[in-house]
Order: C-alpha cells, then structure tokens, then sequence
C-alpha cells in the first residue's frame, strides 16, 4: 500500500478513537468473546504488553481473574490512554503503565519498559493497520520483545460474517479515496451510536492471519472463533525456532 495513503487511514483510525472515546469505550463494558480463553495463556507473575491496549479493559480483565502480572498498554490514541490511565487506581493484582505509541513507527518497541515480556497480546488491531506487509512488520515488532518461549495473543474482528455489520460498509469516496487506492479486503466502516464516525478496518480471516503469522516467523499453537456470528477469530502464536 502506498506509504501516504497508508498515513491517511491510520489518521483516520485515531482521530475515530479520540473522538469518540468515551462512548467506544463504554459500548465494550467487559473483554471481547474469546479474550478469557486467551488469558489463560498468561502465566501468574509475569510481564505483559498490550498492543492497541484502548481504554485498559484487558488490563481489568487480568486483575478480576487475579493475575499477578506487570502490565504496559500502549495505544496511538491519547484520549483511549487517558481512558485508560483512569483504571489503575481500580487495579489490585495488576501493576499497569499506560503509554500513547505509534506502533507502525520505527523504532517503537525501543521505548518499552519492562523488555522482554512473557506474552504480547494483540487484540482488535490488526484490522486497523493497513497493508499486510505493515501487520506482519507489527507481528514481527511484538515477537522481538518477548522473552524465550513467549506467547502472542491475537485476535481479529470478522465483520463479514455478520449481515448487520456488512450494512456499516461505506464507500471510500467518503474519505477522497477509491477501491484501487486500497488492498483487496479492506472496508470503511461507519459507527451509528451516540455520534457518527468513520474508520478503516481490514478482513482477515483465519487463512489471512496465517499468512501473516508465517510472514513474521511465527507458527500458530491454538486457533478459535467467539462471539455471535464468530465475530472473534482468536489465535495464540510463537515464535519459529
């Protein structure tokens, strides 16, 4: 995808998080279907990064399950950080830092606190980052952090399977741009509660998401679908060798 309309999207993904932080956030009370399956895989005592961590709901989900674990959120949208920075005070086994990052910037993981980490989780972003080689490079960035035999959590959003969520397609001259601007399997979504917005958002579906995985050196350990209509495709990965 060329760089400067990869920058637009991405623009656009961020402004949509500012903007409508608070309802966003208030519209997922509790962690996506599949994410306490998942959890499962972080060890008691460890160290865990947050990728595209929003308003901190994975960092609530690990404290009621009581999980001692060293947490960092990072996400590109400083009013989602503030959000998040909100629920540490609520937090009692989880010790969490909050940070706003770029992370298709270069560089970016050399900012981190806490290097390496046990397990990664890279939940709902994917989708966000546009350009395949742009999501293997995210893969790649996140498996660098993590410690021998650490774990990456993922999961993408499958918005195709839902006929309610296949309605919010809107077309790209809404943002100046056309199908032949963008890669085969990307949408512009609109969002229909408090206010209206827009953001991009890709389709990967599970051969998709192996491809990736393959892409950045990592083979898959655990593959599942949650959520009405399967909207959750869930995956667990590890680094090759």
């Amino acid at each position: 995808m060329n760089p400067e309309i990869a920058r637009r999207l991405l623009d656009l993904n961020r402004a949509f998080y500012d903007q409508l932080a608070e309802p966003f956030a208030a519209s997922r009370p509790g962690p996506l279907p599949g994410v306490d399956r998942l959890l499962a895989h972080v060890p008691d005592q460890s160290r865990l990064l947050d990728v595209g961590c929003g308003a901190g709901q994975l960092a609530l989900a690990l404290d009621r399950l009581g999980r001692r674990v060293q947490y960092v959120g990072v996400d590109a949208s400083e009013r989602m950080i503030q959000l998040a920075r909100q629920t540490i005070s609520n937090l009692s086994s989880v010790t969490a830092q909050f940070l706003v990052q770029d992370v298709t910037a270069p560089g970016w993981t050399e900012r981190l606190p806490l290097r390496p980490f046990h397990v990664t989780a890279v939940l709902a972003l994917l989708h966000h980052i546009p350009g395949s080689e742009r999501r293997a490079r995210l893969l790649r960035d996140v498996a660098g952090c993590l410690m021998p035999d650490g774990l990456i959590l993922v999961s993408t959003w499958q918005f195709l399977n839902s006929p309610r969520l296949r309605q919010r397609v809107q077309p790209w001259s809404l943002i100046g741009l056309s199908s032949e601007d963008v890669e085969p399997g990307d949408y512009l979504l609109d969002w229909r509660r408090e206010v209206h917005g827009l953001r991009y958002c890709a389709f990967i579906d599970e051969a998709a998401l192996r491809r990736l995985a393959e892409l950045a050196g990592l083979r898959v350990i655990e593959t599942f679908y949650a959520g009405r209509d399967d909207l959750n495709l869930c995956v667990v990965l590890r680094p090759i060798g």
